[in-house]
């Protein structure tokens, strides 16, 4: 367990850009609950792919709309797969490669990293945005996403980097629909 320990405490210190180290995505409900450590099979591609996500997606969001709050964001194949068979909100792993599973490329080979988030200043009334919708817009004008995902509980969102975006849209809320495919 000591090697787990130092294991994740040097990946956690990995500075993925200015506001952001991987410790902020290591942290895992389901991980704290069943006792799966959520380490990377390969650390360097997650590192890669969760610096593009920070950089050229999650830095964007804070420069225009102030801080977030990180809901979920890396997940292990192996956290992953739990999650999805014991329907812990945690879609299939092939679903999920290159998105929450930061160190496996997909099925066209492609790398991509994604994270849960929470913009405050958007439930707060603040943001000069007055639904997901218009986040949903503005980050359609604004930023090279890959895939969005919105869901109803706090204006949670996933949100992507890719390396071959589809910059698609979808909703669960009210009732789950494609905003922009």
């Amino acid at each position: 367990m000591k090697d787990v320990f130092w294991q994740l405490d040097k990946l956690g210190r990995t500075r993925l850009s200015e506001h952001f180290q991987f410790r902020q995505f290591i942290y895992s409900e389901i991980a704290a609950a069943f006792g799966i450590p959520n380490i990377p099979d390969d650390p360097q591609l997650a590192i890669q792919t969760g610096t593009k996500l920070c950089e050229e997606i999650l830095e964007p969001i804070i420069a225009a709309l102030g801080p977030i709050i990180i809901r979920s964001g890396f997940r292990s194949a192996k956290l992953n797969r739990f999650g999805n068979e014991n329907g812990l909100m945690c879609a299939a792993n092939e679903k999920n490669f290159a998105y929450h599973i930061w160190d496996h490329r997909d099925a066209d080979g492609n790398a991509g990293a994604a994270a849960c988030i929470i913009v405050p200043a958007l439930n707060e009334g603040s943001a000069g945005l007055s639904s997901w919708r218009d986040l949903a817009n503005w980050i359609d004008g604004n930023l090279n996403y890959h895939r969005l995902t919105f869901f109803a509980r706090d204006n949670a969102f996933n949100i992507g980097w890719h390396e071959n975006p589809r910059r698609e849209i979808y909703s669960r809320t009210p009732e789950p629909h494609w905003f922009k495919r």
